[in-house]
Formats: structure tokens, C-alpha cells, sequence
């Protein structure tokens, strides 16, 4: 047994290294992966299972020990991702009774070794955000992040029971949001359809900053597939909404999830912020106008930690631009007295504070409130959200 357990984790590393060669970073790894998988029928679910998660850990190593080959990177990824892994146990036995360790202790470990530096599992720490714990990110991109949620208003008990009736383990916090564990698929459950949205923890907190009051008129001014927008419906289904983008494909899978989710009452137009919206809008005002900004999405790394090694830092720059072009280009539509609600997945100050320093400066805003969404601490994404109402 132990020579075939020796047979199968040399199998699994020779996976690893073939999905890890044909990845060249033009696309998101778990479609790469997909991919992958289909071109690879003979390999079964333990397979695609063991290759998958080889592969996220080790993208979870970042920058750190670049010194050492791929095969040794993936031991001292193993090591401090998992607790059990059959895998450390065969290349470096020496490690086994350290796998029961936290993840800090494990850090310090092969600090102490001359192994790694924390500062390079997530090498931009510089840019953080003030309000970014350094010590408790690092340690939270060596972690999957949950599957979190978000039922529909008045369908709790309705959710539940299906949850609980298919035997899937979940976390309520609150009474709309659920965490399951990552992986889990809800699609193999049809009676869910319409009744939950799947929205991260801190993305769902950001309708705190909104305050929607009955039948307003909001503009989602960078809709996406409308994530932000349905937690604004749902909360207040009255509202009259706007919804553009500049991509129609975006916007048609947005329709879909409306349509799944029973909204029918709403606008939608395709607008480039890059430009001003003037010919399009025209003097139309707004009671509010949330701005989920183009960002580097670092604080949604956990979830694709090949963005770590890919990253160039010259994009923090690029997209603070981008955002505070953007903003110009929609401030003059919020109502006086009202809210302009800015908000990124990033974890850099350069897309922060500094564009909210930008709008108060140069826009006519005064700051109400604002935030960095910890998600770091739940398993969850990190976001920036803040509340800026027009003088």
C-alpha cells in the first residue's frame, strides 16, 4: 500500500506539472483548467481534484522562495495550506509534525529556515490600504475563501429547508447570508433558482452604505452582471433603476439574472464612462449613483491567487486614473444633498483613499463615511466602499 500511496503522489505531481506548463496567463486559471480537464478525459475526479488543488496552493506562495525549484515550491506550499497532505509526508517527513500548526506559526517556521519572507506570499504590501491588518491578509491568502450567499428577502425558511434537506453544511450570518464551503455546487439544486444569489460577505455588506429610499432614482453606473444592483432591488424594490456598462454581453447576462430573480422594471444603456455621458443622459439627476469601479480586484485574490505572481504594479496606477476619470464623468448626475456610493475590490490605496481625496477635492463631494471591508477575516473578498454626498 505504501509503495502504490509513494506511485500516486508521484502521478499527481507529474499533473500538477503538466496543468502548471500549458497555464500561460491569458486567462483565468479555473477556466484554463476546465479546459484542461476536457482535453485530459482519462484523468478521474480524484485526479482533477488533487491537480486542482495542488495547483491553487501553489499560486498561494506568491513571490516566496524563488530560490528553490517548482517541486520544492509545491512542498512548502502544501505545508502551509493544508494539514494533512500526503504529499509533504513523503518529500519532507521532517515537516509532518508541524502540519497541525496555525498558519503563522508555519510562516515563522520557514522564516526561521531561511526558507521564504512572509512580505513575498503577497509582494505589494506597500500599496496596502491604512486600514489593511498585513499580518492577517498575508495569512488569509493561504486559505480558500467560503461560498458565500445571499437569500432572497422573505424566502429564509424556504432556503433552509432545501439546504438542510440535501444534507449541504452551511453558516448563517444573518438572515440573509449563508457560507458554504468553496467548491460547493449549487447548480445540482434547480429549486434554489430565484431564491438565492451567490454574493460574496463583503459585497453584500456594502448595501449598508446605500440607504435606498422608496421609489428613488438610482443609477448603477458600472452594472456588470448586476451583483450590486440586485442587493439594491432587493432591498427596496420601488426604486427606479438605471442600470449601463460598456460591454452588451455583460449586460445581457444581467438581464438573465434579473429575470431570475422576477425584476422586470428597470432601464439599461450602454455607456462608455471613459467619455462623458452627456449625449446619452443628458440632464437626467439621480438619488443616488453607485460607481463599483474597474479595479485590480486584490482583494478578490484569494479566490485567484495566479493574479499574484501575473500582477505588474504599474496597473495600481492605471486603474486610479481610470477611476477618478470615471467618477468626473458621473458626479454632475447625483442630486444635490445625495450619495454618490464608491466602491472597488481592491486593497490599494492608490484605488481608495486616494480617488475618494480626489472626489472631495475636485468634485464637489463631502465624505459621509468609509470603509475597507475586512473580508480577510472571514474567509471572504476584501473590498473599499464609501459614502460621498454631493454638496
Amino acid at each position: 500500500m505504501a509503495e502504490f500511496t509513494e506511485k500516486r503522489i508521484y502521478q499527481q505531481i507529474r499533473n500538477f506539472e503538466r496543468a502548471m506548463d500549458g497555464f500561460e496567463g491569458d486567462q483565468p486559471f479555473s477556466r484554463y483548467l476546465t479546459a484542461f480537464f476536457k482535453e485530459n478525459k482519462q484523468m478521474g475526479s480524484s485526479d482533477r481534484k488533487s491537480t486542482s488543488r495542488l495547483c491553487y496552493n501553489y499560486f498561494r506562495l506568491g513571490a516566496a522562495a524563488p530560490q528553490l525549484s517548482q517541486q520544492r515550491r509545491l512542498v512548502l506550499a502544501e505545508f502551509l495550506c493544508e494539514k494533512d497532505s500526503p504529499l509533504v509526508n513523503l518529500l519532507e517527513p521532517a515537516y509532518l509534525e508541524k502540519l497541525g500548526l496555525s498558519i503563522e506559526e508555519k510562516i515563522a517556521f520557514l522564516e526561521s529556515e531561511g526558507l521564504l519572507k512572509s512580505e513575498d506570499l503577497f509582494p505589494f504590501t506597500a500599496y496596502f490600504s491604512p486600514q489593511i491588518d498585513t499580518k492577517l491578509f498575508l495569512e488569509s491568502q493561504l486559505v480558500q475563501p467560503h461560498l458565500y450567499i445571499r437569500i432572497k428577502r422573505g424566502k429564509n425558511k424556504i432556503v433552509h429547508a432545501i439546504l438542510d434537506e440535501n444534507r449541504i453544511p452551511y453558516h448563517e450570518l444573518g438572515d440573509q447570508t449563508v457560507a458554504l464551503a468553496n467548491g460547493t455546487s449549487l447548480q445540482r439544486f434547480s429549486t434554489l433558482e430565484g431564491l438565492v444569489e451567490v454574493q460574496d460577505l463583503s459585497s453584500q455588506r456594502t448595501l449598508a452604505f446605500m440607504k435606498p429610499g422608496e421609489r428613488e432614482f438610482w443609477w448603477d453606473a458600472c452594472a456588470a452582471s448586476g451583483g450590486k444592483s440586485l442587493l439594491l432591488m432587493d432591498a427596496c424594490p420601488s426604486i427606479n433603476l438605471l442600470v449601463s456598462d460598456l460591454r452588451m454581453s455583460i449586460l445581457r447576462n444581467l438581464d438573465e439574472r434579473f429575470d431570475l430573480a422576477g425584476i422586470k422594471h428597470y432601464r439599461k444603456k450602454i455607456l462608455d464612462l471613459t467619455k462623458d455621458p452627456y449625449p446619452i443622459l443628458g440632464n437626467e439627476k439621480f438619488d443616488g449613483v453607485l460607481l463599483d469601479a474597474p479595479c485590480t480586484g486584490s482583494g478578490t485574490w484569494g479566490r485567484t491567487p495566479e493574479m499574484i505572481r501575473q500582477f505588474k504594479t504599474v496597473k495600481i496606477e492605471e486603474f486610479s486614473t481610470l477611476q477618478k476619470k470615471i467618477a468626473s464623468h458621473v458626479a454632475g448626475y447625483v442630486k444635490e444633498g445625495k450619495p454618490l456610493i464608491y466602491i472597488t475590490c481592491s486593497i490599494f490605496k492608490a484605488e481608495n483613499e486616494e480617488v475618494v481625496d480626489y472626489i472631495l477635492n475636485n468634485l464637489g463631494f463631502e465624505l459621509e463615511s468609509m470603509r475597507c471591508l475586512d473580508g480577510y477575516k472571514e474567509r471572504a473578498d476584501s473590498m473599499f466602499v464609501s459614502r460621498l454626498i454631493k454638496k
